[in-house]
């Protein structure tokens, strides 16, 4: 008995040598993807389309400021108070607006990067079972230390799963 437990104790870790490691770049991968840049081109047109709509919206208020400015002294008191709320509600719906298009932009970045996140994934995946490996971390999921000599670098291979180069 007391030879198996020795027996034991001397091989576990020569077990723990044949477990396979890997790590890789989802950054420089994701980076490479058509989709990736795809994306990205059309989040920047929306946030243009955006910017030019706030543009608009705010060189009208400052038009009517201007108006309402040179008119002012020379306005009964009931109209100023109108023009006034009229100013300060255009105000508040640019405001509005701004906070509507950046949880716009963010969802429609968010629904196009889970996108991608999940073929990445799916191709990570793959090539963990397809090589036996027991992990394969992200070098740039704040590892603080991966070791190049008992981990393999993967990055290769899972871009060829997903046909990049």
């Amino acid at each position: 008995m007391k030879k198996l437990i020795l027996m034991l104790l001397v091989f576990a870790p020569l077990a723990t040598f044949a477990q396979k490691f890997g790590h890789l770049n989802t950054q420089e991968i994701i980076q490479a993807m058509p989709e990736f840049t795809k994306a990205r081109t059309e989040i920047e047109a929306l946030t243009k389309q955006y910017e030019a709509d706030l543009k608009s919206m705010q060189d009208e208020l400052q038009k009517k400021a201007q108006a309402y400015e040179k008119e002012q002294a020379n306005l009964p008191e009931n109209i100023k108070q109108r023009r006034e709320q009229e100013l300060q509600e255009m105000y508040q719906k640019i405001q509005q607006s701004y906070q509507d298009n950046r949880q716009a932009l963010d969802k429609a970045q968010g629904e196009k990067l889970q996108a991608i996140n999940v073929k990445v994934l799916d191709a990570i995946k793959a090539v963990g079972q397809a090589g036996g490996y027991v992990y394969i971390m992200d070098v740039q999921g704040g590892v603080p230390y991966i070791s190049t000599t008992l981990s393999t670098d993967v990055t290769a291979q899972v871009k060829a799963k997903l046909g990049l180069k």
